[in-house]
């Protein structure tokens, strides 16, 4: 990897679920880009856990042939790529490079990435595929395929309850227990989350139904849901060992029920 200096003297640092990554640019209106993208996530920390010096080409230039988000591994040097972006850092000094047009959402992948890996490393935490929303004080995850409800039922929401996200959740655990974060990862609802926090009272696994109606989850069950649901690219088997022990750890700490509900405002009369 090519790690000489560019001419690159700005950046915007983005934080979510208390990891930091700060993405440098030669070219300030694609800063200003990021700052809107990422407005209510970022700040100015001393340190970060991930640097990015992006590297502008042109809107119709083809930066990679992958179709699809391709990552892997080589002797410590991570490589992320799609048609629109091709990324590259040092797992050690988690230092990289981006190539991509100048679209602010490209970001949004190497972002979710490297994400996983660092919850994954840290152990206790991943991305999963929900909403979650905050209500006197405890946070609440909807997860489920797509289609299953995550942007109806946070659209739902009363005005008492804080939306965190109503697509992609971050979950993690302190020392007091599991906490859920605010992302900006938005959905069908196109706008992202607040960027605040607050323990995790319980995951419901949604399903659409003819009533409204809350039951228990066998841990088992539990525990499969999750994994099908959490954000997880990497075939690194000792990282993949984490994630799965993450979500079974969960489980046991966390109230994980399936929720059946109707697309209408009843239903948040079930939840706390």
């Amino acid at each position: 990897m090519n790690a000489s200096p560019t001419a690159a003297t700005e950046h915007v640092s983005v934080g979510i679920g208390g990891v930091k990554v700060l993405i440098r640019s030669s070219d300030p209106r694609f800063l200003r880009l990021l700052e809107a993208r990422y407005a209510g996530f970022t700040g100015a920390w001393e340190s970060a856990d991930y640097e990015f010096t992006v590297d502008l080409v042109g809107p119709d230039t083809s930066v990679s042939a992958a179709e699809e988000v391709c990552l892997r591994c080589d002797s410590g040097i991570w490589t992320l790529e799609r048609g629109d972006f091709h990324a590259e850092w040092d797992s050690s000094s988690r230092r990289g490079h981006i190539r991509q047009s100048a679209n602010p959402f490209s970001v949004d992948s190497v972002l979710r990435i490297v994400h996983t890996l660092r919850l994954a490393e840290d152990g206790g935490g991943f991305l999963l595929h929900a909403g979650s929303a905050v209500r006197a004080g405890r946070a609440y995850c909807f997860t489920g395929v797509s289609g299953a409800g995550k942007t109806t039922i946070t659209r739902l929401a009363p005005p008492d309850v804080t939306r965190l996200t109503d697509e992609i959740s971050c979950v993690r655990r302190d020392c007091t227990g599991y906490r859920a974060y605010g992302t900006p990862f938005a959905g069908e609802l196109g706008t992202p989350g607040e960027n605040v926090n607050a323990p995790l009272a319980a995951v419901y696994l949604l399903a659409h139904g003819p009533e409204n109606r809350i039951d228990d989850v066998p841990p088992a069950e539990a525990a499969q849901a999750l994994l099908r649901n959490v954000l997880f690219f990497a075939v690194d088997a000792g990282l993949v060992g984490r994630v799965f022990h993450a979500a079974c750890d969960l489980v046991e700490a966390v109230p994980v029920r399936r929720l059946t509900f109707v697309p209408d405002a009843r239903v948040w009369e079930m939840i706390p």
